[in-house]
Protein backbone atom coordinates (compact mmCIF):
# COMPACT_ATOMS: atom_id res chain seq x y z
CA UNK A 1 0.00 0.00 0.00
CA UNK A 2 2.97 2.03 1.23
CA UNK A 3 4.04 2.02 -2.47
CA UNK A 4 0.80 2.42 -4.54
CA UNK A 5 0.63 6.45 -2.33
CA UNK A 6 4.42 6.74 -3.16
CA UNK A 7 3.58 5.94 -6.94
CA UNK A 8 0.44 7.87 -6.93
CA UNK A 9 2.36 11.32 -5.26
CA UNK A 10 5.23 11.05 -7.98
CA UNK A 11 2.43 10.98 -10.73
CA UNK A 12 0.33 13.98 -9.27
CA UNK A 13 3.55 15.93 -8.61
CA UNK A 14 4.43 15.06 -12.33
CA UNK A 15 1.25 16.28 -13.54
CA UNK A 16 1.29 19.61 -11.83
CA UNK A 17 4.38 20.40 -13.45
CA UNK A 18 3.54 19.22 -16.46
CA UNK A 19 0.73 21.85 -15.99
CA UNK A 20 2.61 24.77 -14.57
CA UNK A 21 5.11 24.24 -17.57
CA UNK A 22 2.66 24.14 -19.74
CA UNK A 23 0.77 27.50 -18.50
CA UNK A 24 4.10 29.32 -18.40
CA UNK A 25 4.75 28.61 -21.95
CA UNK A 26 1.35 29.24 -23.19
CA UNK A 27 1.30 32.47 -20.80
CA UNK A 28 4.83 33.50 -21.93
CA UNK A 29 6.17 32.21 -24.81
CA UNK A 30 3.33 31.50 -27.74
CA UNK A 31 -0.10 31.60 -28.31
CA UNK A 32 -2.50 29.39 -30.11
CA UNK A 33 -5.20 31.58 -32.31
CA UNK A 34 -7.31 30.84 -34.45
CA UNK A 35 -8.17 32.55 -38.27
CA UNK A 36 -11.76 33.76 -37.84
CA UNK A 37 -12.78 35.09 -41.23
CA UNK A 38 -11.06 35.63 -44.44
CA UNK A 39 -9.26 38.91 -44.25
CA UNK A 40 -5.91 37.63 -44.36
CA UNK A 41 -6.79 35.50 -47.63
CA UNK A 42 -4.58 33.72 -49.72
CA UNK A 43 -2.10 34.44 -46.44
CA UNK A 44 -4.01 32.37 -43.76
CA UNK A 45 -7.48 31.11 -44.35
CA UNK A 46 -10.53 30.83 -42.44
CA UNK A 47 -10.18 28.41 -39.56
CA UNK A 48 -6.75 27.90 -39.55
CA UNK A 49 -4.74 27.38 -36.65
CA UNK A 50 -1.41 29.00 -35.78
CA UNK A 51 1.02 29.67 -33.15
CA UNK A 52 2.41 33.37 -32.33
CA UNK A 53 5.77 33.96 -30.76
CA UNK A 54 5.49 36.12 -27.73
CA UNK A 55 9.17 36.49 -27.29
CA UNK A 56 10.32 38.27 -30.70
CA UNK A 57 8.95 41.62 -29.69
CA UNK A 58 10.75 41.53 -26.26
CA UNK A 59 14.06 42.13 -27.67
CA UNK A 60 13.20 43.96 -31.00
CA UNK A 61 10.72 45.79 -32.81
CA UNK A 62 7.92 44.28 -35.45
CA UNK A 63 8.78 44.44 -39.00
CA UNK A 64 7.42 45.72 -42.12
CA UNK A 65 5.64 42.73 -43.86
CA UNK A 66 5.22 41.24 -40.20
CA UNK A 67 2.13 39.20 -39.75
CA UNK A 68 1.22 39.89 -35.94
CA UNK A 69 -1.71 39.66 -33.35
CA UNK A 70 -3.30 41.74 -31.02
CA UNK A 71 -6.38 42.55 -29.33
CA UNK A 72 -9.26 44.97 -31.23
CA UNK A 73 -9.42 47.99 -29.48
CA UNK A 74 -12.81 48.02 -29.09
CA UNK A 75 -13.26 44.43 -27.15
CA UNK A 76 -9.88 43.11 -26.16
CA UNK A 77 -11.29 39.82 -25.57
CA UNK A 78 -11.23 39.42 -29.66
CA UNK A 79 -7.94 38.95 -31.53
CA UNK A 80 -6.92 40.31 -34.97
CA UNK A 81 -4.31 38.99 -37.59
CA UNK A 82 -2.74 41.48 -39.60
CA UNK A 83 0.07 42.63 -41.99
CA UNK A 84 2.60 45.17 -40.69
CA UNK A 85 2.72 47.84 -43.15
CA UNK A 86 3.40 51.45 -41.92
CA UNK A 87 6.37 51.59 -38.75
CA UNK A 88 6.74 54.14 -36.40
CA UNK A 89 7.27 57.64 -36.99
CA UNK A 90 6.27 56.86 -40.54
CA UNK A 91 3.13 58.27 -42.67
CA UNK A 92 1.41 56.34 -44.52
CA UNK A 93 -1.30 57.21 -47.58
CA UNK A 94 -3.24 55.51 -50.17
CA UNK A 95 -4.70 56.76 -52.81
CA UNK A 96 -7.92 55.95 -54.78
CA UNK A 97 -6.36 53.54 -57.36
CA UNK A 98 -5.16 51.25 -54.84
CA UNK A 99 -1.44 52.43 -53.99
CA UNK A 100 -0.03 52.43 -50.78
CA UNK A 101 2.44 54.94 -50.08
CA UNK A 102 5.40 55.18 -47.46
CA UNK A 103 6.29 58.53 -46.68
CA UNK A 104 5.49 59.81 -49.72
CA UNK A 105 6.90 56.36 -52.24
CA UNK A 106 4.70 53.96 -53.35
CA UNK A 107 5.38 50.68 -51.55
CA UNK A 108 6.04 47.85 -52.97
CA UNK A 109 4.70 44.87 -52.27
CA UNK A 110 1.97 42.53 -53.87
CA UNK A 111 0.64 40.79 -50.34
CA UNK A 112 -3.26 42.32 -51.45
CA UNK A 113 -5.74 40.09 -52.51
CA UNK A 114 -7.03 42.47 -54.97
CA UNK A 115 -6.91 46.63 -55.69
CA UNK A 116 -7.82 48.51 -52.87
CA UNK A 117 -11.39 50.28 -53.25
CA UNK A 118 -11.94 52.31 -49.97
CA UNK A 119 -8.59 54.00 -48.83
CA UNK A 120 -10.28 54.85 -45.66
CA UNK A 121 -9.13 56.94 -42.94
CA UNK A 122 -5.37 56.61 -44.96
CA UNK A 123 -7.37 58.75 -47.54
CA UNK A 124 -5.30 61.44 -46.02
CA UNK A 125 -1.88 61.11 -44.92
CA UNK A 126 -1.64 59.56 -41.32
CA UNK A 127 1.45 59.96 -39.40
CA UNK A 128 2.47 57.36 -37.05
CA UNK A 129 3.29 57.92 -33.50
CA UNK A 130 6.51 56.78 -31.87
CA UNK A 131 4.60 53.32 -30.78
CA UNK A 132 2.62 53.07 -33.48
CA UNK A 133 1.95 50.53 -36.69
CA UNK A 134 -0.35 50.86 -39.55
CA UNK A 135 -1.36 46.83 -40.20
CA UNK A 136 -4.02 45.95 -42.94
CA UNK A 137 -5.54 42.33 -43.97
CA UNK A 138 -3.88 40.09 -46.85
CA UNK A 139 -8.03 40.61 -48.58
CA UNK A 140 -7.13 44.26 -48.47
CA UNK A 141 -11.59 44.53 -49.29
CA UNK A 142 -13.13 42.31 -46.73
CA UNK A 143 -10.13 43.55 -44.04
CA UNK A 144 -10.93 45.76 -41.23
CA UNK A 145 -7.64 46.87 -40.12
CA UNK A 146 -5.82 50.02 -39.62
CA UNK A 147 -8.06 51.81 -42.07
CA UNK A 148 -11.08 51.86 -40.02
CA UNK A 149 -11.29 54.35 -36.51
CA UNK A 150 -12.46 51.69 -34.70
CA UNK A 151 -9.19 49.97 -35.66
CA UNK A 152 -6.42 53.00 -35.84
CA UNK A 153 -2.79 52.71 -35.49
CA UNK A 154 -2.05 49.55 -33.40
CA UNK A 155 0.56 50.51 -30.79
CA UNK A 156 3.59 48.36 -30.30
CA UNK A 157 2.73 47.71 -26.20
CA UNK A 158 -0.34 45.98 -27.45
CA UNK A 159 0.96 43.71 -30.02
CA UNK A 160 1.33 40.25 -28.50
CA UNK A 161 3.04 38.69 -31.18
CA UNK A 162 3.70 37.21 -34.34
CA UNK A 163 2.35 34.39 -36.41
CA UNK A 164 5.38 32.17 -37.04
CA UNK A 165 3.60 28.53 -37.36
CA UNK A 166 0.57 27.12 -38.86
CA UNK A 167 -0.70 24.14 -36.71
CA UNK A 168 -3.73 23.32 -38.21
CA UNK A 169 -4.74 21.92 -41.08
CA UNK A 170 -2.27 19.41 -41.21
CA UNK A 171 -1.86 19.63 -44.35
CA UNK A 172 -1.20 22.96 -44.56
CA UNK A 173 1.11 22.75 -41.04
CA UNK A 174 4.62 24.09 -41.70
CA UNK A 175 6.60 27.88 -40.88
CA UNK A 176 4.36 30.84 -42.12
CA UNK A 177 6.91 33.32 -44.77
CA UNK A 178 6.11 36.73 -44.03
CA UNK A 179 7.70 37.47 -47.22
CA UNK A 180 5.97 35.00 -49.58
CA UNK A 181 4.03 37.35 -51.91
CA UNK A 182 0.33 36.86 -52.89
CA UNK A 183 0.09 35.02 -55.98
CA UNK A 184 -3.57 34.35 -56.54
CA UNK A 185 -5.68 36.47 -58.99
CA UNK A 186 -8.52 35.72 -56.47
Amino acid sequence: MKEFFENAGSTIITIIIVVIATWCFMKFVAQRTDVDGESMMYTLHDRDVLMADKITYRFSDPKRFDIVIFPYPQDPSEYFIKRVIGLPGETVQIDYNGNIYINGEILEEHFGAEIIQNPGRAAEPITLGEDEYFVMGDNRNYSMDSREPSVGNIKGSDIIGRTWLRIYPFSSFGIIDKNKENTSNG
